[in-house]
């Protein structure tokens, strides 16, 4: 434990869903509620822009009601009081882990508090509903779109990501299912590149082989027990 200094974390729906956000997939998961293919790719966009605004602002205004929950506040304890480098990759497009107090987060699939014109190609802080095309405050243009990465589209700063997990000492997947790529494929990269890898899920990942170590159980439970153990090396 003592040569672990650079920590790279990804968080996935799991670490969320205790707050009461729903995951995408298994029993209930949005993508048994909604196919994929009508509400989370550039084609459903094009095809029915209102069908796509009305998810996306629902799940807006829904985020907002929820809170951090106690696997948030303890990586933003880790984050907060860790010697060495630490950056946490989420696939969330909520702020739960901001309201939970972390500040090294990048989110590789966007987020639903943004807004994206695709006219001029800013980001905005957005808060409200997308449904009315409302103008865009840097160029007043009506094409706002949801700043979140649908399918066939390319995650955000994977670069970073990347060069991150070539100085990583360890690597720490949270709350999620494995089957989502490039995401799923961080753990392979970081154990080729000798990093410990670690998994804490509610279940087994479907990449979970590629682990050193898996501990199972609700993220507000596993979480804070391994960021008291780590800490407790520090």
């Amino acid at each position: 434990m003592q040569q672990i200094r650079n920590i790279v974390i990804l968080t996935g729906a799991g670490i969320s869903a205790e707050s009461g956000i729903d995951t995408f997939r298994g029993g209930g998961g949005l993508w048994e509620q909604h196919r994929v293919e009508d509400v989370a790719t550039p084609e459903a966009f094009a095809r029915d822009p209102d069908l796509v605004l009305r998810f996306y602002d629902m799940r807006r205004a829904a985020i907002q009601e929820k809170q951090p929950n106690a696997a948030h506040t303890a990586l933003a304890r880790l984050e907060a009081e860790w010697p060495g480098n630490l950056l946490l990759v989420t696939q969330n497009v909520d702020d739960l882990h901001e309201r939970g107090g972390s500040r090294r987060v990048l989110h590789m699939h966007g987020e639903h508090l943004n807004a994206w014109c695709t006219s001029c190609d800013i980001r905005s802080r957005w808060t409200g509903p997308l449904i009315d095309r409302p103008a865009c405050p840097a160029c007043a243009a009506p094409t706002l779109r949801p700043d979140v990465v649908w399918f066939g589209e390319m995650p955000y700063r994977m670069g970073e990501i990347y060069a991150a997990l070539r100085e990583a000492d360890l690597f720490v997947s949270i709350g999620t299912s494995g089957a989502v790529y490039p995401a799923a494929g961080f753990v392979q990269n970081a154990r080729e590149l000798g990093a410990r890898t670690l998994e804490l899920n509610l279940e087994r990942s479907q990449g979970s082989h590629w682990f050193h170590e898996s501990r199972l159980g609700p993220a507000t439970e596993v979480v804070p027990a391994w960021v008291d153990e780590m800490l407790g090396f520090a």
